[in-house]
């Protein structure tokens, strides 16, 4: 059968894109898991005042900003173990895992002590002093739960890049089913424990990534798919240089993820400033929010991956058209959630919280989440594509401006000056997301324009990073 040339070319671009599906759907379902602990917790703990439920939303702003910067440093597990497998570099892929996980250890135990002596002081942020102090006990699990966190992630990001993605997928909702049990028990007190309420789903989340941590580690010792890629030695042997490779890696990818969060974050801080029913509402739709952006994230990890792929074994053609599948399938995917967003958002805020007020804002805010649902899918894809790439560093200042320089100022001034109150605060966020998805893009574009224009004989260094 003869094909035309436009033909050959789509069935080029189709072929990618399933490849990236093959790969993305279990890490898609595997994040979507990940955030139903989240949704699980709020949902469960929603259900015992709107008090609690702001003091869990306080915590989790709180906790997530030095969380994604530390989740960023282990982007280089990724990073460079998806090159070295598209280099067939088994070593350099054993040690990315390594040092990632010693990384893990230690950024997690620092962050975890930073935390339980924060908490107290929390009031100094401008919240209310009720959720403050409500909030304690929850704070101190979900801190000391961040170690198990970064080791299964950092575990789970070295399967992945080794095509290995089912195992993570099956671990996260083994941890899924086993956290909804144990909140079950210490937030309402059966089998004998004491009705912890806020307390007890810490206790619970803290419990469930302990298992889930030792499950993945246990799981890549065990599969023949992976164990052949892995350290000839753990706990020894540190090499430093090493080590400086992957934080030159991870600490731009832990900025770019830090700007972006931390720039939510305080948009949540902003919310307290209002009201508690508008932190509610806003711990509401960000839940909601978060958990449709696992759908774009994971075909975006999916796409990083390929890249990387592709990158390590020196095949630069191929990654116009991984990215542009890519993009076409997260925006896709987004556009559906937008639609739900925006004409069902009081039905879904009511599946949280039963008071009217809070219910009504938190219809409100998804409706503009439902608006930026396509920016959000077209930036995840491009920071993606650009991190398989290796292309680290200028979208630091991309995010940095869009977020930091765009994106905040806008918000407080609909929010406070324009007196549009937490939908002000919503659509100032809205149009940062249009800005990084709009630079990055254009970064992407180029920088695949100047990599195919250029004739490479080897595959591009695994440790390189593009400036």
């Amino acid at each position: 059968m003869h094909l035309t040339h436009r033909q050959r070319v789509l069935l080029k671009w189709l072929l990618e894109m399933r490849r990236t599906l093959a790969l993305g759907f279990p890490i898609i379902a595997g994040m979507v898991g990940h955030m139903l602990m989240g949704l699980v917790d709020t949902v469960m703990v929603g259900r015992v005042g709107v008090v609690p439920l702001a003091a869990a939303a306080l915590v989790n702003t709180v906790a997530h900003v030095p969380v994604v910067f530390a989740l960023g440093l282990l982007g280089a597990v990724q990073i460079l173990t998806s090159q070295a497998f598209g280099a067939k570099k088994r070593e350099d892929a054993g040690e990315a895992l390594r040092h990632g996980l010693l990384i893990a250890v230690i950024t997690g135990t620092i962050t975890a002590v930073f935390l339980v002596f924060a908490g107290p002081h929390l009031t100094l942020l401008g919240q209310p002093a009720d959720v403050v102090e409500a909030s304690q006990g929850y704070l101190e699990f979900i801190a000391w739960s961040i170690v198990p966190a970064l080791v299964l992630h950092g575990t789970k990001q070295f399967s992945e890049s080794l095509n290995q993605a089912w195992l993570p997928m099956l671990v996260i909702y083994a941890g899924v089913l086993l956290n909804v049990f144990l909140n079950w028990v210490f937030i309402y007190g059966h089998l004998g424990s004491p009705a912890m309420g806020l307390a007890g789903a810490g206790l619970a989340t803290l419990l469930a990534r302990i298992a889930t941590a030792t499950a993945m580690v246990v799981g890549i010792l065990r599969s023949t798919k992976t164990r052949d890629w892995l350290p000839r030695v753990w706990f020894r042997q540190w090499s430093w240089s090493r080590i400086k490779a992957q934080w030159q890696i991870g600490f731009p990818v832990g900025l770019q993820t830090l700007m972006e969060v931390g720039a939510f974050s305080v948009g949540a801080l902003m919310m307290g400033w209002i009201s508690a029913e508008a932190i509610a509402a806003h711990q509401i739709a960000i839940t909601c929010a978060a958990t449709t952006f696992m759908f774009a994230l994971g075909i975006g990890m999916g796409v990083s991956i390929r890249v990387g792929h592709a990158w390590g074994a020196g095949l630069p053609s191929r990654i116009k058209r991984i990215t542009s599948g890519g993009v076409a399938m997260g925006a896709g995917t987004m556009g559906v959630f937008a639609i739900a967003f925006m004409f069902a958002g009081t039905t879904i805020a009511g599946w949280f919280v039963h008071d009217q007020s809070v219910v009504r804002l938190a219809a409100s805010l998804l409706f503009v989440a439902g608006i930026f649902q396509l920016f959000d899918g077209t930036q995840v894809v491009m920071i993606s594509a650009l991190r398989g790439m290796s292309d680290v560093r200028l979208p630091v200042f991309i995010v940095a401006f869009a977020y930091w320089l765009v994106a905040l100022p806008t918000a407080y001034c609909l929010a406070f000056v324009a007196d549009l109150g937490a939908v002000g605060n919503w659509i100032g966020l809205a149009i940062g997301l249009g800005t990084a998805a709009l630079c990055l893009s254009t970064r992407f574009f180029w920088r695949v324009r100047e990599a195919q224009g250029s004739v490479r004989t080897r595959p591009v260094p695994a440790l390189a990073v593009s400036a």
